[in-house]
């Protein structure tokens, strides 16, 4: 294990300008991470990021998404519960490590992918300094034993919600909804639930059977808690006495701002200061659920980190729609994107020890089922055949894709 390898992230609008989320009812594009091998390493655990300016960071901007030429997919279009595609649970599982003994996760997030990228790469960030506990499937952190839950609540923003052109039935959260409404013995959401109202950028229906939707497209960090309480409006307080689970995935479009400032010409303390707020939304977020006695019966939080669609190659320009998307501004100092982005994921991983919540592996997972995941060279290569799990848009999932992100999730809820 001798390349390191380090983020760094582009800037995912489309067309020729970004628009404010607020205004802009379509999907954008969520940014993602893309590794770099010989970027600068990230800053120490205790190290604070350098003091804000006295000026407010930049205001955020979401990305424009693509425009559609079919009509988005009608409630009456949705197929059945019956005709929904394979569960995440088709997708063969990922080996333990090989240290691992039967009670025994592995002890490293290397233990778990020496095996799997012919290049043999040290995969990045470096959670190792937390001593977190990985599950024994690899997919995610084990700190909670999920059981007896009641309730479900799905927060996160477009890849939550879910895209065209993937069918409804297809969406990580009603595949992973009908499983978790399986092992819980919960009423599991209809039909309306799946559908996503593009009026308003959000899910149908919030409330279905025992399961809410708190998702938006355009969803950043500040929404959980600060802006549209997200993670507040699907529970409220007559409704704490419920044993909750939530599933999360948000930070994607953080990220997005982020790059796009840094093109811009955001000073580096903006920069850090930005960055630092924004984990620290999410922070404050996590920290809310798992405040002792607001949910008296029990709560779990499974929270995703950020995937990214190169395969480590920071080569965005695979994608065949980069174009479109607005990539080939670089930024001056692309190591301290590397630097902020790095230590934004290791202080995900911060909070799932902090709060004794738990992190799936969307970034290591996903990397080398990108766009370049049939290049021999790039640093997350699995070898030939290597599905692509991301779709024409660049960042959001396929229905393979988010099939993966359903069994992450459940991995993780079962162990």
């Amino acid at each position: 294990m001798t390349t390191r390898l380090m983020l760094m992230f582009a800037v995912m609008c489309i067309g020729t300008a970004c628009e404010d989320s607020a205004s802009t009812p379509a999907p954008p594009l969520d940014g993602s991470p893309s590794f770099r091998a010989d970027a600068a390493p990230p800053p120490a655990m205790d190290a604070a990021p350098p003091p804000a300016m006295d000026a407010a960071p930049p205001p955020v901007v979401d990305a424009v998404p693509p425009t559609l030429d079919a009509a988005p997919p009608s409630v009456d279009a949705a197929p059945p519960m019956t005709d929904a595609a394979p569960v995440a649970d088709a997708i063969p599982p990922v080996d333990a490590a090989p240290d691992a003994g039967p009670d025994q996760g592995p002890q490293t997030l290397d233990d778990c992918f020496r095996r799997q990228f012919v290049n043999d790469p040290q995969i990045g960030p470096d959670y190792e300094q937390f001593a977190p506990t990985y599950g024994r499937h690899c997919l995610g952190t084990n700190h909670q034993q999920i059981e007896g839950v009641e309730r479900v609540v799905f927060v996160g923003d477009s890849v939550s919600v879910g895209t065209p052109p993937t069918d409804p039935s297809q969406f990580y959260r009603v595949r992973l909804a009908q499983q978790l409404a399986a092992h819980f013995n919960l009423t599991p959401p209809d039909i309306l639930w799946y559908q996503v109202n593009f009026l308003n950028s959000r899910c149908l229906t919030q409330e279905s059977g025992d399961f809410s939707c708190c998702a938006r497209y355009g969803a950043r960090t500040d929404d959980l808690m600060v802006d549209n309480g997200l993670m507040t409006e699907c529970v409220p307080p007559e409704e704490r006495n419920k044993r909750t689970l939530f599933i999360i995935t948000m930070g994607g479009n953080d990220i997005s701002n982020l790059t796009q400032d840094g093109i811009d010409g955001a000073a580096p303390e903006a920069l850090w200061a930005q960055t630092e707020a924004f984990v620290q939304h999410m922070r404050d977020a996590v920290r809310w659920a798992t405040t002792p006695g607001r949910f008296p019966n029990g709560v779990y939080v499974v929270f995703a980190n950020m995937f990214e669609f190169t395969d480590g190659t920071g080569d965005v320009t695979a994608c065949p729609a980069a174009g479109l998307a607005g990539f080939g501004n670089p930024w001056e100092d692309p190591e301290l994107l590397t630097e902020l982005v790095v230590w934004a994921n290791e202080q995900f991983m911060s909070i799932a020890i902090e709060t004794g919540t738990d992190m799936i592996f969307m970034l290591e997972h996903f990397c080398g089922h990108g766009f370049n995941a049939d290049e021999p060279e790039a640093p997350c290569y699995r070898g030939p055949g290597a599905e692509n799990w991301f779709d024409f848009t660049c960042i959001h999932p396929t229905p393979a894709g988010h099939a993966e992100i359903a069994r992450q999730f459940m991995s993780v809820v079962r162990e």
